[in-house]
């Protein structure tokens, strides 16, 4: 049976988008002093809307959404619904707690956001039922498309997820555990026209193994700050080239997950050090993540600029 949403013109959008590029997670601009930078933040989302994202997803895990407070989050929201104006969805993130959750909703709501990515909760691990309710409880509060993330400790069972995929508003599912045993058994279980995406960390190295499960759409660091890089591999992956796919993934994206995997928080962090290197205005990460070392940056810098060479751009 199709499934029907209550806002299929938002369903449909996101479904073109994954199909037709990368979705895109902006960083959130802040102060040398760590206060926000709405100036730089709307120059960073103009950047990235010209490079032609199938989605845009501003205040999620990239955009350090944890480290914002409401009306921080409102300013960011509201200048990247601006900034798309109608051209991509902005699928904001929400999070914590359900009730939490809620207050950011109702913010994203008035902001214009079309969906909502629903982050892991905070903290504590859940029983099925528990992570069922919690999505339950948000959309019991908005009318908002809701795409549910499981990562760290949120994992749905085949049972859990028919069960948030009957809520009328849950339309979709990224992916960041990369089980792709589980995710294949999740995809068959779902009903026709779910959304699932590859939510892992640097999605691209895993990029085929889930397009070979029937998941190819996926979110990207790299867009962030190598949108030329980015979009040059889904163009190879896309298309079959498995000789450019490959030349990315070893000579770029792999010693960059090396380089990532070596601090905790460098998943964000790096991606925010390159965006300053190629002269963006994102700022600082803010606290409990830090900035990359003096070696790490010199580092970054090369990987940087020898992967901008593989695709013809420059630092």
């Amino acid at each position: 049976m199709t499934r029907v949403s209550p806002d299929q013109d938002t369903v449909r959008r996101l479904r073109d988008g994954m199909a037709q590029g990368v979705l895109s997670f902006p960083l959130t601009s802040f102060h040398d002093d760590g206060s926000l930078d709405p100036d730089g933040f709307r120059a960073h989302v103009a950047g990235r809307l010209a490079a032609a994202p199938g989605a845009l997803f501003p205040a999620c895990g990239t955009g350090e959404f944890f480290s914002l407070d409401e009306d921080e989050y409102r300013q960011v929201v509201t200048i990247a619904v601006a900034e798309a104006a109608g051209r991509v969805p902005v699928v904001a993130g929400v999070g914590y707690g359900w009730a939490q959750a809620a207050r950011f909703t109702r913010i994203a709501e008035e902001a214009g956001a079309d969906a909502l990515l629903v982050l892991p909760h905070y903290l504590v691990a859940a029983p099925q039922d528990g992570l069922v309710a919690q999505l339950e409880q948000i959309a019991a509060r908005t009318p908002l498309p809701l795409i549910a993330y499981q990562r760290g400790q949120v994992a749905f069972t085949v049972a859990s997820l028919r069960r948030i995929a009957a809520l009328p508003t849950v339309v979709g599912l990224k992916d960041g555990h990369s089980d792709l045993d589980r995710l294949q058994r999740l995809t068959l279980a779902a009903p026709e026209g779910f959304l699932f995406f590859n939510g892992a960390a640097t999605a691209e190295i895993q990029a085929r193994a889930y397009t070979a499960v029937g998941v190819p759409a996926y979110s990207s660091a790299v867009h962030a700050f190598a949108p030329e890089i980015a979009n040059a591999f889904f163009a190879a992956a896309r298309d079959g080239d498995d000789k450019t796919a490959d030349r990315l993934l070893r000579d770029f994206y792999v010693p960059f997950v090396e380089l990532r995997d070596r601090v905790p928080g460098y998943a964000v962090s790096l991606v925010k050090a390159a965006a300053r290197l190629r002269g963006r205005r994102v700022g600082p990460v803010r606290a409990p993540l830090t900035d990359p070392s003096p070696a790490d940056l010199d580092e970054l810098r090369t990987l940087l600029t020898a992967g901008l060479d593989l695709v013809g751009a420059a630092l």
